[in-house]
């Protein structure tokens, strides 16, 4: 197999700004950016989704906002709401966060519920949901059955990490996730993936998405000191 470029991966990245600091020209500079690399999204907060929606519009490139972050300790209807005001807003795809709790002691019913109803209001906009597992608190036992119920519930992918806990993206997880899902999912790799090796590691393993703020660096094969 050909080893894909730096500007193969462009593709597979979603551009990242979730600072809670970040600043609209932050935001404008990273829309810039995301149509100039030819990137696959902005991921931002639910608070800039119009603005980068706006900025997108006459692009390729999709608006995609997170719901439930980072901690995904909110209720459902909480959940829902963002959701729907974030697709209204001008959001193609919705990165939300589980309720990790469910996932540890291994209550499926709970998840399949929670992602059933987020993934219904998102697709009902016409967006796409990933669903945020967070693995690096999770056991491989919940880090499969989180998967499971994200397949069970309709979701379109499922996503290792927010980037904001105790550890991001791994080979493993990666291969642990594809495996699970089967290929009728699509696998987003984030948190750590700040260089054109990683992102090829996560590609091979099974990842067809990159959450990344690195990725201007990764396309210039740099390595950069982001923390997500």
């Amino acid at each position: 197999m050909t080893e894909l470029t730096a500007r193969d991966i462009a593709g597979y990245i979603d551009h990242t700004l979730l600072a809670p600091n970040a600043s609209r020209e932050q935001i404008v500079q990273i829309c810039e950016e995301a149509k100039k690399y030819e990137f696959k999204s902005v991921c931002v907060n639910p608070l800039w989704v119009s603005t980068v929606a706006r900025e997108l519009e006459d692009s390729e490139v999709l608006t995609c906002s997170v719901i439930g972050f980072p901690l995904g300790a909110s209720a459902t209807d909480t959940k829902v709401f963002e959701t729907k005001h974030a697709v209204a807003d001008g959001a193609n795809e919705i990165d939300m966060v589980i309720d990790i709790a469910a996932a540890l002691r291994g209550d499926r019913d709970a998840l399949v519920n929670e992602i059933f109803a987020i993934a219904q209001a998102a697709h009902e906009g016409g967006a796409i949901l990933k669903v945020i597992i967070e693995t690096c608190l999770l056991t491989d036992e919940a880090k499969v059955l989180a998967c499971e119920a994200a397949k069970a519930a309709g979701a379109d992918f499922v996503k290792t990490s927010t980037g904001f806990s105790t550890g991001g993206a791994t080979v493993e997880d990666v291969a642990l996730m594809r495996k699970t899902v089967g290929e009728d999912l699509g696998v987003k790799a984030s948190g750590g993936v700040r260089s054109v090796e990683t992102a090829r590691a996560m590609i091979a393993a099974g990842a067809t998405r990159l959450g990344s703020s690195s990725g201007v660096a990764i396309l210039e094969g740099e390595q950069s000191g982001s923390s997500y």
